[in-house]
């Protein structure tokens, strides 16, 4: 664990006299590992954050002069991101966008809208065509207003690497199939002329892929298909956007190798024709770029033993952190130990014994790591689940039972603990 987590967590115990819970997030570690990252990527290629990850409004001002823009998969995201800046590009994605969301999409200057149907794309023509219809009534002349969209393919292929998370080569609500691309094409030269400019395709078939070879050979597969369609078709690609998929492993093997995979890309042959027609390779990243720097502290309230298992019960749990439980994993975690005990009776404690990690909900199921090997734990103690960065607060059930939310923690570039709890709270609300 970094020693500036370790001051933090020394500092929120000083604070606080209540069993402590709470989120730390290091925006300074984010940066380092962004700027390493940037400076392996081949010249032509851009790097977004798919804040779904984690939309925290400190983690997007943090990444803001860094990425590309920012990635997005509903209107809310949209807003997060807009609240922090008017003018980054956004990448405004997501298999059921309503009629309202494409037109605030619209509204707030998208860079690119995924199409992922060709009803997706009817509508956004009716949208444009509405639009236009307004500004003739208000001024008198007609107003072209020319929406950019990126066509979401589902591919028709059995070589793309198998991950936990499978999201394109087969039955998918995600994107439209590759059988589609010819009428998607033609519906936007025919009834979209001048009003929706086909700029290029997105293809996001996997989530958590720990292979870099197999992740650059479907790269290579994405841009040998857009070459294929740019001539079949005569279109003019400038986007191709590869979408994300680079996985973070939670048991302690190999993660994604991106050094590996960005020297790929660099000796890619499609790719260099690609770059050399104009073209520009996005790749929209969420897990990667923050997952290591965030850690979830929750102290010990309980060890007890029943049937012979014992049980280490936790302030906090999985609805907080919902990731364990949804993924169905242990989630890695370090022990800190502490003095917080004031009482004169006993204070319960483990010393080399398996013990399941649970949390203050009353079902079994809140469970953060099970059979976890223990060296020493006392009631009081504090347990820091490391890789909490993605995928953690923003997708659990926070308000059942009632408890008290975490608070939450940012370390920044010049090594400040500052306490930003009813900031972000008040964004999620």
């Amino acid at each position: 664990m970094r020693t500036r987590v370790q001051k933090a967590l020394d500092a929120i115990q000083h604070e606080s006299h209540e069993p402590i819970c709470a989120y730390i997030y290091d925006l300074r570690g984010i940066q380092e590992q962004v700027r390493g990252m940037l400076h392996t990527m081949p010249v032509h290629t851009h790097l977004f954050y798919a804040i779904k990850a984690n939309p925290d409004p400190h983690i997007i001002e943090t990444l803001l002069p860094l990425v590309k823009g920012f990635e997005v998969a509903s209107i809310g995201e949209l807003l997060k991101v807009r609240a922090v800046s008017r003018e980054v590009p956004i990448l405004f994605g997501g298999p059921g966008k309503k009629e309202s969301e494409l037109r605030l999409a619209i509204k707030h200057n998208v860079s690119y809208i995924h199409a992922e149907s060709l009803l997706e794309l009817r509508r956004i023509i009716a949208i444009v065509n509405e639009r236009e219809e307004q500004g003739r009534g208000r001024s008198g002349e007609e107003q072209k207003s020319e929406v950019r969209v990126l066509l979401r393919i589902n591919l028709r292929s059995n070589t793309l690497p198998q991950t936990k998370i499978v999201m394109g080569g087969g039955p998918s609500p995600f994107g439209i199939d590759e059988e589609e691309v010819e009428d998607a094409i033609e519906l936007i030269r025919v009834e979209g002329a001048g009003k929706v400019q086909l700029c290029g395709f997105h293809f996001h078939s996997l989530s958590n892929n720990m292979d870099a070879r197999l992740h650059a050979e479907m790269i290579e597969l994405y841009l040998q298909k857009v070459e294929h369609w740019q001539q079949q078709y005569h279109l003019q690609v400038k986007v191709v956007n590869a979408g994300g998929g680079f996985g973070v492993t939670y048991d302690g093997s190999p993660g994604f190798d991106w050094s590996l995979f960005t020297a790929l890309l660099q000796q890619s042959e499609a790719g260099q024709r690609f770059a050399g027609r104009g073209g520009e390779l996005f790749f929209e990243s969420g897990r990667l770029l923050v997952a290591d720097h965030g850690y979830y502290a929750a102290e010990v309230i309980d060890i007890k033993r029943s049937h012979g298992q014992m049980f280490v019960i936790i302030r906090g749990g999985t609805h907080h952190h919902r990731l364990p439980a949804s993924w169905g994993h242990n989630h890695p975690f370090q022990i800190v130990n502490t003095d917080r005990w004031k009482h004169e009776f006993i204070r319960p404690e483990l010393r080399g014994e398996r013990a399941h990690i649970v949390g203050e909900l009353c079902t079994p199921k809140d469970r953060m790591h099970s059979d976890a090997e223990i060296e020493q734990l006392s009631v009081g103690d504090l347990i820091v689940f490391e890789k909490s960065g993605a995928y953690a607060w923003t997708i659990s059930h926070h308000d059942f039972l009632g408890h008290p939310h975490p608070a939450f923690h940012y370390l920044t570039e010049d090594d400040e603990h500052v306490n930003a709890n009813a900031t972000f709270q008040s964004a999620h609300r």
